[in-house]
């Protein structure tokens, strides 16, 4: 996209970002480039290219070549902010090379309570092993937080907005700003409403990563990851991704780049769906507690609304049943829902979960493991019918 094109729609952004004419020639996709060894013309030209391996020259294929670059460009041209992006083979690779980027031996890592499972164990695993001390910190308590900081003086901050599982939604600029004004650095998994639904960087954070196998690929047929950052921490996210040997398949990377050309509109049907389908559940007398951001009423919504143009088809109900297997029966007797722990994908999913084997010090949200809770992940189908398959699934459980 040229710079005139820096105030077009996101729509507009999303089907022409990443696709240089030199790049695609006279098709419309960027081809998919396999290839391992890339040739120079002669010794003078491989001389010439020097050491530097910019972005988007020819080196080697571990460099990457146009399929991954189209990609990554379109990613940063749509994440306001951004000066790059890097590739990796999976969320939590793109995770760990975040993590790896910013911190060394001797520093401290303060992670949100709640984050996603993996977040954790990469702050209790590797990063332990490799001398890096952690806190766990509810991302709701401000007061708390600050002491933490105050008391920790940490090297980075984690932060993960919703949520995993319980979905609670943080003052992410407040808590980047403490962060900041401490001299630590903000990450963020904002995978939940990606660039489109949320604008991290603006909002305080110096990286942004997500999950790419959930709604940017959209198909539930690839794994892969992304970080975004301005250009000093991209440059850092760059070198220690080269160091490490990252690299992702560029038929992935094909697959990823068209699932962002619909994503917008496959977000858009998705948010309407659950917005139905978490409205009817609210309702219903099977139901404790509905956790939905965007469901106005429901824990996080007013910081939501505030913060963020969009969201997602994943959140999770709390059951009234006390019965601890509930939750294994409602899903097991659902017909629409697959039973997967991914997400973002055109199918709907359902997944009991159990957020107090994943928490520290925080007090899950509205009941959500004290009681039985399921989490949904709504696609493309029908809302209708996947209210019907609920419906149908409280009723056999109820008998």
């Amino acid at each position: 996209m040229s710079a005139s094109d820096k105030d077009v729609g996101k729509a507009t952004r999303l089907a022409h970002a990443g696709r240089r004419s030199e790049w695609t020639g006279r098709v419309v996709n960027t081809p998919v480039w396999r290839a391992s060894t890339h040739l120079y013309a002669s010794e003078a030209d491989r001389k010439a290219a020097g050491g530097a391996q910019k972005d988007g020259e020819f080196f080697y294929g571990r460099r990457g070549a146009p399929t991954q670059w189209s990609l990554a460009e379109a990613l940063t041209q749509i994440e306001p902010g951004a000066h790059g992006t890097v590739l990796y083979p999976s969320g939590v690779a793109a995770i760990a090379g975040c993590m790896l980027a910013v911190l060394r031996p001797g520093d401290h890592l303060l992670i949100t309570d709640n984050a996603y499972d993996p977040s954790r164990s990469m702050a209790t695993g590797l990063l332990k092993r490799l001398g890096v001390t952690h806190s766990f910190f509810d991302p709701l308590d401000l007061t708390a937080f600050e002491a933490l900081v105050t008391e920790k003086a940490p090297r980075a901050v984690w932060l993960e907005s919703p949520g995993s599982l319980t979905m609670e939604v943080c003052d992410v600029p407040a808590l980047g700003k403490i962060a900041k004004d401490a001299g630590a650095i903000t990450m963020i998994d904002n995978t939940w409403a990606s660039a489109l639904g949320f604008a991290a960087l603006e909002h305080g954070c110096d990286i942004t990563m997500q999950s790419l196998s959930k709604h940017v690929g959209g198909h539930s047929d690839l794994m892969m990851g992304s970080a975004s950052a301005g250009e000093r921490w991209y440059k850092a996210l760059r070198r220690t991704s080269h160091e490490l040997g990252q690299v992702v398949s560029p038929d992935d990377a094909a697959l990823a780049s068209r699932g962002l050309r619909t994503m917008k509109v496959r977000l858009e049907q998705s948010c309407a769906s659950a917005l139905k389908i978490a409205d009817w559940l609210s309702a219903q007398p099977q139901v404790e507690s509905v956790l939905c951001p965007m469901l106005p009423g429901s824990p996080g919504h007013e910081i939501w609304k505030r913060d963020f143009t969009g969201g997602c088809g994943l959140f999770s109900f709390v059951l009234a049943s006390d019965d601890p297997e509930a939750s294994g029966k409602v899903v097991d007797a659902l017909h629409h829902f697959g039973i997967g722990y991914s997400w973002g994908g055109f199918e709907s999913l359902a997944l009991p979960i159990y957020p107090n084997t994943h928490r520290s010090i925080m007090q899950t949200a509205d009941k959500a493991g004290e009681k039985p809770a399921i989490r949904l992940s709504i696609g493309l189908e029908d809302a209708e019918d996947l209210i019907a398959d609920l419906a149908n699934a409280f009723a056999k459980v109820d008998d």
